[in-house]
């Protein structure tokens, strides 16, 4: 399947492009917060309505098995909006999101705004896949679904770093994605491209949820995250990430950590 989902009637299929770093029978979180994403987004109305916030809950993982979307207002309204989506594999709820959307209008800023400038392009940035991925192993979302373009750092390098990504595929098979799904596919790997806990140690830091913020659409292919990782002294931490894409900043991600050894 060259898509991270097929289509069956109402349902969301996902195919090995879809799998995540711990086993293959789930998802990597880059995959459903996308498909989270698309349904917030398209959900009523949706074309006259910015997505300012998107915060999803990774409630179990979420497995290589059919999914079903169901969406609606949590809040309706004219300017703000309050969007509720949930994930479920069966009878059961493996994720949700909740989107805030602002409605769109023209209101032109001045033009001696500060702005954050984008890091170096992607095209000089250096390839490659986590340690985690090596030859031979299983077709994964992180190594085949997503391509990675690292301008500081890298997997193998603990600390801050700096990743453009991009979608190798659509997100749903027959659709062109939307740069708010591409958004949430890449935002994803704050956690696993900033690690500074190391897996060779016994580590694990795990992401139960990922919240972004834009204020503005992004646009193009490649999304950047300039990342760090924060670990506290009680098995948390936090992942924090700048987004870009090629013309500049775009916003930022967080995501909490459950850590553990």
């Amino acid at each position: 399947m060259d898509a991270i989902f097929g289509r069956d009637g109402e349902a969301f299929v996902p195919g090995e492009l879809a799998r995540g770093p711990w086993t293959p029978q789930a998802q990597h979180g880059g995959a459903p917060a996308a498909l989270l994403a698309r349904a917030v987004e398209s959900c009523e109305g949706g074309e006259a309505m910015f997505v300012a916030r998107l915060t999803i809950e990774l409630l179990r993982p979420v497995p290589i098995a059919p999914l079903t979307v169901a969406v609606g207002f949590e809040r309706p309204g004219r300017k703000v909006q309050l969007v509720r989506a949930s994930l479920r594999s069966g009878d059961a709820e493996v994720a949700r999101a909740t989107g805030l959307r602002i409605r769109r209008a023209d209101v032109a800023a001045p033009p001696e705004l500060a702005h954050i400038a984008p890091p170096p392009p992607p095209s000089s940035g250096v390839g490659g896949n986590p340690p985690w991925a090596a030859p031979g192993g299983y077709i994964a979302f992180h190594s085949h679904g997503v391509e990675h373009r690292f301008v500081a750092g890298s997997f193998r390098e603990a600390g801050p770093a700096t990743d453009w990504i991009r979608l190798r595929v659509p997100l749903v098979e027959g659709e062109a994605a939307s740069p708010l799904c591409r958004v949430a596919a890449a935002a994803d790997f704050g956690n696993g491209v900033s690690w500074v806990l190391h897996r060779d140690d016994g580590y694990s830091f795990i992401n139960p949820d990922l919240t972004i913020y834009l204020f503005r659409a992004p646009v193009g292919e490649w999304i950047c995250l300039d990342a760090r990782t924060h670990v506290g002294p009680s098995g948390t931490g936090l992942a924090e990430s700048t987004l870009f894409d090629e013309q500049g900043c775009i916003g930022r991600s967080l995501q909490s950590l459950l850590i553990e050894k």
